[in-house]
């Protein structure tokens, strides 16, 4: 990495600790053409991850940015005075311009990167302009919005890719690449989660952007201004699909094989209240509020192929970073996270024992990790970013059908409003729409191993 790259890196990362600003190289070989003409809607923390590794792309050319945050839009434009890029075209008249910026002829693709609530009326007003359309995870947050994600994408028959990095995590394409060979055999049973300490996020003092406050709302910033406001009023598996990404293509879900039904249970909820109290005593206004959702919430989801998966949210109490997965077959499983991975492989490991996970990951490491993985560590979330975004830029310079589908969108982001259903019914279970009106029987799975995005 060049030392003004270094510097730019260092001044921006006060700002964005935790988010991942670092550029990095160009990905692999470009496709031949014209350089992919990329708008971005929300350039808040995530969105400006995509600008910045965006802006290290010889493929692309960013024409346009839509946000309403003064302060952001200095940030992210602060990147492209270091890299010597002119500025975009700005639209930042107000909550819907972002539809002038749909309007623009110089605008093929746009990443979405807004709050959780814009990210379907934004990505079906995307895909309505002809924009191949990049939607940050949760694509959705109620059940008519998947439909409309859906059926827009099937009306239009233009592409929407849901931009979850934790598919393209080096352990998870290793362990992509395990199940394919047949290692665990036939499969049964799948955990994950999103198990992440966010309550410096969920509130802030409004003087840094991962601040130690208890303010949200209009007198934070950042995801602070809009985050907190689900766990007043849902009580719900919030953010699933970090977790259940990964598991839904281990799964072959949409594709051969599809969910069927959950149900869900919530504990009680005390982690906020107890974070406000301790930071800024019993006095302060937001501890007598009342939160809805429960500390942790478990949902178990069935499969028509007969598997379970079991995914757990757990945001708002003290804990290290987990997503916790597990899948396991009729021949073995494999447990891994970022601090603790293993393995056992029926008649290879030594029975009753673990093996450690790093000589099974590496032997079966995915092509692109061992090809591109130096270059991708600088992008973001150790790398992943680096490849869901050569994902999208490579499906929408082809306007070929993304890895994670509208489909996939529709499906993960499901599990937000029936677990609050099964939750408010005291575990009720609650059936899985086929948002693919039968197509998956027939929908061959996405070959992870060979496609070279």
């Amino acid at each position: 990495m060049s030392t003004n790259r270094r510097s730019f890196i260092k001044k921006v990362g006060v700002a964005a600790a935790g988010i991942g600003l670092a550029p990095h190289l160009v990905f692999g070989q470009e496709t031949k053409g014209q350089k992919l003409k990329l708008g971005f809607i929300g350039v808040g923390l995530r969105g400006m991850n995509h600008v910045s590794n965006a802006l290290f792309r010889k493929d692309v050319e960013i024409t346009a940015i839509c946000d309403t945050d003064p302060d952001m839009l200095k940030l992210c434009l602060a990147m492209f005075d270091e890299q010597g890029v002119k500025h975009p075209k700005l639209y930042t008249s107000g909550p819907y311009d972002y539809r002038n910026l749909l309007d623009d002829k110089e605008v093929e693709a746009v990443i979405i990167s807004t709050p959780w609530l814009l990210h379907t009326p934004m990505a079906v007003d995307a895909m309505k302009a002809g924009k191949y359309c990049g939607v940050e995870v949760s694509a959705a947050t109620t059940l008519p919005e998947c439909w409309d994600l859906v059926n827009t994408h099937e009306e239009t028959g233009t592409h929407l890719m849901i931009l979850e990095n934790v598919n393209y995590r080096r352990d998870v394409l290793a362990v992509m690449n395990m199940l394919r060979e047949g290692l665990f055999g036939e499969m049964l049973h799948y955990r994950g989660g999103y198990q992440h300490d966010l309550r410096e996020v969920k509130f802030n003092d409004g003087k840094h952007f991962y601040g130690h406050g208890v303010e949200f709302g209009e007198k934070a910033i950042s995801e602070a201004q809009w985050r907190t406001q689900h766990s007043l009023k849902r009580d719900a598996d919030l953010y699933p699909t970090h977790g259940l990404g990964p598991l839904a293509a281990y799964a072959d879900i949409n594709r051969g094989n599809r969910f069927e039904s959950l149900t869900s249970h919530s504990t009680k909820s005390r982690g906020l209240h107890k974070y406000i109290v301790d930071k800024a005593g019993e006095d302060h206004p937001n501890a007598k509020l009342k939160w809805k959702l429960g500390d942790i919430v478990t949902t178990t989801i069935s499969t028509a192929m007969g598997e379970t998966m079991i995914i757990t949210h757990d945001t708002n109490v003290v804990r290290p970073y987990s997503l916790g997965f597990r899948v396991q077959g009729v021949n073995g499983l494999t447990e891994f996270d970022y601090y603790d991975s293993r393995v056992h492989i029926d008649g290879i490991s030594e029975p009753h024992r673990w093996d450690e996970a790093k000589t099974w990951f590496d032997k079966y490491d995915h092509p692109l990790w061992k090809k591109y993985g130096e270059e991708a560590e600088g992008s973001g979330h150790g790398g992943m970013d680096f490849f869901v975004l050569n994902a999208f830029v490579e499906s929408a310079k082809q306007d070929i059908a993304p890895p994670l589908d509208a489909y996939d969108a529709a499906a993960w982001s499901a599990v937000t409003p029936l677990s609050e259903l099964s939750i408010a019914n005291n575990g009720e279970p609650q059936d899985f729409p086929d948002f693919t009106r039968g197509k998956w029987i027939a929908r061959k799975p996405y070959n992870w191993i060979k496609d070279d995005f």
